[in-house]
């Protein structure tokens, strides 16, 4: 079964006067384990894609599975519940609260209602090179520090698909290719499909595939 399945997805909005197409007909199937990503302009349509995979925005058409369930033909409700189930996400810089320890901001999702599968925090803080500093807060943290506890957050309900969104903006060359092998490392580890998308063509060499994305056109390159 595949994590991700996204078929003739489309979506359009309203810029002023003219519509646009944010998702043309987009096609996209990512495995149990794969990690890819996604390359293109700004305004090419990739947050909007990031947005209908993990169930917070709706298409206009097409259909959209993740975990073998239905994101599309649903409830607001129900698409609230399989986001907790079955999809993490991974923001820029983490997007820590500044007022809780390392070990409590993997705790946090537990406090939203009914999840999936539950993961230990300090191992899973280990497991990203963490777990010395599982007391500190973010304000204490370096800018790779803080994506490796966001990257232990959005696994910390055992997800079957990761979205994550610019994860090396903030970061050097060195940190950018540490969070990225982490990404790829977790992802083959524990069979987690990953879609990451960037701007950094410096680390596509981790990614499993590459796709651009171009007015709403999604294309697989590699």
């Amino acid at each position: 079964m595949n994590a991700l399945q996204m078929r003739a997805v489309s979506l359009r909005h309203r810029d002023g006067d003219e519509v646009v197409t944010a998702l043309d007909a987009v096609e996209l199937t990512v495995a149990p384990g794969e990690l890819i990503a996604v390359v293109g302009p700004s305004g090419s349509g990739k947050s909007s894609l990031l947005a209908v995979a993990g169930g917070l925005g709706v298409p206009d058409s097409g259909t959209v599975h993740v975990g073998g369930a239905a994101l599309t033909g649903v409830s607001a409700r129900r698409r609230t519940e399989l986001r907790r189930r079955h999809i993490g996400f991974v923001f820029q810089s983490g997007n820590l609260v500044e007022s809780l320890t390392a070990r409590d901001q993997l705790r946090l999702p537990l406090t939203f209602g009914k999840v999936g599968r539950v993961a230990d925090a300090d191992a899973l803080l280990a497991r990203v090179g963490m777990a010395e500093k599982a007391r500190r807060r973010p304000h204490q943290l370096s800018g790779g520090e803080r994506q490796r506890v966001g990257i232990a957050r959005a696994l910390m309900t055992g997800p079957d698909l990761l979205l994550v969104d610019e994860p090396t903006a903030a970061l050097d060359r060195a940190r950018s290719h540490q969070i990225v092998e982490l990404l790829a490392e977790r992802s083959h580890d524990d069979g987690v499909a990953t879609v990451m998308v960037t701007h950094d063509l410096d680390v596509l060499g981790h990614a499993d595939a590459v796709y651009e994305m171009v007015d709403g056109r999604l294309t697989r390159q590699s």
